[in-house]
C-alpha cells in the first residue's frame, strides 16, 4: 500500500509539472507572432502535453502496476517539455543551445507515445517475446540520431528517423496482430484505441495545414485508452461505431436526397417555394427508415460478417427449421442463435430437460420463451467467444429469433407431451389387459371351471338321487346368474350399456335421474367422446352427492361451435360437445386440494385435446364445464 501511494503521488506530480509547463507554454506563445499553420491560439503538441499526464495519473491512480498509465505520464511530460523548450528557443531568438533538450524530450515522446505505447497496450505486456526486437529497432534509430548529431550528417540523421517511422509502424501493426489473437475483452479494449487513432494520424499525414486539426483528436486517444482500461464493461465500442457509420450514412444520404428533391421540385414549382420545400422534406423522410434499415444490415456485416444481419440470421433459420425433424428443431435454432450472438453455448431449458449446444458453462444471461402468451422454458446464453467479437447487435439478433425459438420449445413440449400421452395411453391399455385377464382367469374361468363340474357331477347322479341333481342344477343355475352379472361388469367397464341403447342423452339421463338440457345433434358422436362425457358426468354427479349437499343438479350437453364461453346450438356435425353440470351445494373450498376424481375428469378432457374447468357457479354452488372437440 505504502509503494502504491508513493507511485500515486509521483505520478500526480508528473502531471502537475506537465500543466505547469503547459501554462508557462501559454504565456510563451502569446510573445511570439501567431503560427500560420494553425488558427488556434496553441499547437497539438500543447493538447499532448496535457491530455496524456493528467490520463495517465487517472491510470496510475487506479492501477498503479500497469506500465501503460506511466507511458501516457512519460509521454505527455516529454511532449510538454519539449514544446515549451520549442517555443522558448523562438523567443529568445538566440543560437540554439538547448537543442539537446528538444531533441531529448522529442526523443522520450517518440519511445513512449510511438513505440512502447502500442507495443504493450492494453494489459502491459508484448504479444510475444518476439516483439521486443521492434522496441530494439527504435532505441537503435535514437543512437543513430545522436550519432548523426555528433558528426552532424544529414543523409545519417534521416536514416535514423526513418528507422523511428519504421519502429512506430510495425508497434502499430502489432496492435492488428494482438487484435487478431486477443480475446473478446481485449478487442474491446483495441478498438478504444483504433476508433481514436485516425483523429491524429489523419492531420499528421496530410500535413500542413491540415496538422492543427490533431489538436480536435489528440485528447479522445488517453481518453479512450482510459475507458478502455478501467470501464470497457460498461461501454459497447462496437455500438458506438455501428450508430456512427448508420448515422453518418443516412446524413450523408438524406441529405443528399433532400437537395436533389429540393433542386428538383423548384424546377416544376419554381413559384410555389414552401410547397417546394415540403415536398422535398417529405421526399427526403420517405428514404429515411429503408435506408436506415439498409446501412444497419450493411454495418453489422461490416463489423460481424455474414452472422451480423438478423434477417440473414433469421431466414437461415427457417431453413435449418425446414428441413430438420421436430424433435430436432430446436437444437437446429440454438446452433443459429450460437452463431449470430457469438457465444461459447446456448441452452434451452423445457420442463426441466435441457438442449445445450456448445460449452454453456455458467450463463451469462436468461431469457424467458413466451409462446403466444404461455411461457414455455428458458434460453440460457452463455459468456463471449474467447475467439469471436461479441455483438453489438444482440438485442436485434434475440428480438428477432427468440419468436422461433419458442416455437421450436412448444413444438418440443408438445412432442414430449405426446410421447407421455402414448405412454399412458399403452400402460393404460396394458393394465386393463391385465385386468381383463385377471377377471376372466379368476372370475370367469373358476366360474365356468365349477359350472362344469357341477353339470358332470348332476348327470352321473340324474338317475340314482334327482334330489341330489336338482340340488345342482339349482346351484349351477345361481352360478349362471353370478357368471352373466360378471360378463355385464366387465362390458360396463369397457362401455356403458347404455350409451347404446338409449344415447348420450337418455343415458346421462338415467344417471342423474332428472331432465336433461340437450341441444344440436348429439347422434353419432364419436365413441370416445360418448364415453369421456358420460364419465364426466357420473363423476361430477358424485362429486356433488357427496361432498357439496347440493339439493338440486342440473346436466347440460350441448354441441356447436363454441366462442369465447358460449357454444352454439346449431345442428353441425363437427364443432365441440360442451358438458355442463352445476349444483346449488356449499362449493370448492379455496384451499381445497384436487382430488382423484377431478384429475380424472380433466384427463379425459386432454385426451381428446379438450379442456375441464371446476369452479364457483354464479349465485353459489360449483359448475363442472368440459369442452370435448369432435
Amino acid at each position: 500500500m505504502r509503494h502504491a501511494g508513493r507511485a500515486r503521488g509521483v505520478a500526480i506530480g508528473l502531471a502537475s509539472l506537465a500543466v505547469v509547463f503547459e501554462l508557462t507554454n501559454i504565456w510563451v506563445t502569446a510573445q511570439l507572432p501567431q503560427p500560420s499553420y494553425t488558427p488556434l491560439p496553441f499547437a497539438p503538441e500543447d493538447i499532448a502535453g496535457t491530455a496524456f499526464p493528467v490520463f495517465g495519473a487517472i491510470l496510475v491512480h487506479s492501477r498503479p502496476r500497469l506500465v501503460i498509465g506511466w507511458l501516457l505520464v512519460a509521454g505527455g511530460l516529454a511532449s510538454a517539455a519539449n514544446i515549451l523548450s520549442a517555443n522558448l528557443n523562438l523567443l529568445l531568438d538566440g543560437p540554439r543551445l538547448d537543442w539537446p533538450i528538444v531533441n531529448v524530450t522529442w526523443q522520450v515522446g517518440e519511445l513512449t507515445l510511438g513505440v512502447l505505447l502500442p507495443l504493450l497496450y492494453p494489459n502491459g505486456r508484448l504479444p510475444s517475446r518476439r516483439w521486443g526486437w521492434v522496441a530494439g529497432l527504435a532505441l537503435a534509430g535514437v543512437a543513430l540520431d545522436w550519432a548523426a548529431v555528433s558528426v552532424r550528417s544529414h543523409p545519417l540523421r534521416d536514416a535514423a528517423h526513418w528507422t523511428v517511422a519504421a519502429a512506430m509502424g510495425l508497434a502499430f501493426v502489432s496492435l492488428a496482430v494482438r487484435f487478431a489473437r486477443g480475446d473478446a475483452v481485449e478487442r474491446r479494449q483495441l478498438l478504444w484505441l483504433l476508433v481514436t487513432l485516425p483523429g491524429l494520424l489523419l492531420p499528421w499525414m496530410l500535413g500542413d495545414p491540415f496538422w492543427w486539426l490533431a489538436s480536435l483528436g489528440i485528447p479522445l486517444i488517453p481518453a479512450a485508452i482510459a475507458v478502455a482500461v478501467l470501464r470497457y464493461r460498461l461501454f459497447g465500442i462496437d455500438t458506438l461505431i455501428s450508430r456512427a457509420l448508420v448515422g453518418t450514412g443516412l446524413a450523408v444520404v438524406i441529405g443528399g436526397v433532400y437537395l436533389a428533391a429540393g433542386a428538383a421540385s423548384s424546377l416544376f414549382l419554381s413559384g410555389v417555394d414552401r410547397v417546394a420545400g415540403l415536398a422535398a422534406a417529405l421526399f427526403a423522410g420517405a428514404f429515411f427508415h429503408p435506408m436506415r434499415r439498409l446501412f444497419l444490415r450493411g454495418v453489422d456485416r461490416l463489423l460481424y460478417g455474414s452472422t451480423g444481419d438478423p434477417d440473414a440470421l433469421a431466414d437461415r433459420l427457417k431453413l435449418r427449421l425446414q428441413l430438420a425433424d421436430p424433435g430436432h428443431g430446436l437444437l437446429a435454432t440454438l446452433e443459429v442463435l450460437r452463431d449470430g450472438l457469438s457465444v461459447t453455448g446456448v441452452a434451452v431449458e423445457v420442463d426441466g430437460a435441457v438442449t445445450v449446444t456448445g460449452t454453456l458453462g455458467v450463463p451469462a444471461r436468461t431469457v424467458p420463451l413466451v409462446w403466444h402468451g404461455e411461457p414455455v422454458g428458458l434460453l440460457l446464453v452463455g459468456p463471449t467467444d474467447r475467439r469471436r467479437f461479441p455483438a453489438a447487435h444482440d438485442e436485434r439478433v434475440l428480438g428477432t429469433l427468440t419468436p422461433f425459438i419458442a416455437d421450436a420449445a412448444h413444438a418440443v413440449r408438445l412432442t414430449a407431451a405426446l410421447q407421455r400421452s402414448r405412454e399412458r395411453i399403452i400402460t393404460a391399455r396394458e393394465e386393463e389387459r391385465r385386468r381383463l385377464r385377471r377377471d376372466l382367469h379368476d372370475g370367469l374361468g373358476q366360474s365356468l371351471s365349477g359350472m362344469a363340474m357341477s353339470i358332470n357331477a348332476a348327470r352321473v347322479t340324474l338317475r340314482s338321487s334327482p334330489e341330489r341333481a336338482a340340488r345342482l342344477l339349482t346351484t349351477l343355475r345361481d352360478g349362471m346368474d353370478a357368471v352373466t352379472g360378471d360378463i355385464r361388469q366387465l362390458v360396463y367397464g369397457l362401455r356403458p350399456p347404455a350409451l347404446d341403447e338409449l344415447g348420450l342423452a337418455g343415458a346421462v339421463e338415467e344417471l342423474t335421474g332428472a331432465p336433461v338440457e340437450a341441444s344440436g345433434d348429439l347422434t353419432g358422436l364419436p365413441a370416445a367422446v360418448e364415453v369421456a362425457a358420460y364419465r364426466i358426468v357420473q363423476e361430477a354427479l358424485t362429486n356433488a352427492r357427496k361432498h357439496s349437499g347440493a339439493g338440486r343438479i342440473e346436466v347440460a350437453l350441448r354441441r356447436g361451435a363454441v366462442t369465447g364461453d358460449s357454444a352454439g346450438d346449431g345442428p353441425t356435425r363437427g364443432g365441440v360437445l360442451r358438458v355442463t353440470v352445476t349444483d346449488d351445494g356449499c362449493g370448492i373450498p379455496p384451499d381445497a386440494r384436487a382430488g382423484v376424481g377431478l384429475s380424472s375428469m380433466r384427463e379425459r378432457a386432454a385426451e381428446l385435446g379438450g379442456t375441464c374447468v371446476v369452479g364457483p357457479r354464479e349465485g353459489g354452488g360449483t359448475e363442472v364445464r368440459a369442452d370435448l372437440p369432435l
